[in-house]
């Protein structure tokens, strides 16, 4: 008998420690993608940056896009 809780103890604490890894993996792909949306919003931001930029440029007379280009 002792035996026999003995391992239903180890079968249950390996299955325990299997869920626990599929937890951390699962907390590390969360991190993963707020990472990731982080790194979306950052670009998003110097997109954003870069048409005030243009804006500005613009409004100042100097269309930087149009220089050196030839209109066909």
């Amino acid at each position: 008998l002792e035996k026999f809780s003995e391992r239903k103890e180890r079968e249950l604490d390996k299955r325990e420690r299997e869920r626990e890894r599929e937890r951390e993996r699962e907390r590390e792909r969360e991190r993963e993608r707020e990472r990731e949306r982080e790194r979306e919003r950052e670009r998003e931001r110097e997109r954003e940056r870069e048409r005030e930029r243009e804006r500005e440029r613009y409004k100042k007379g100097v269309v930087p896009s149009t220089i050196g280009t030839t209109i066909l």
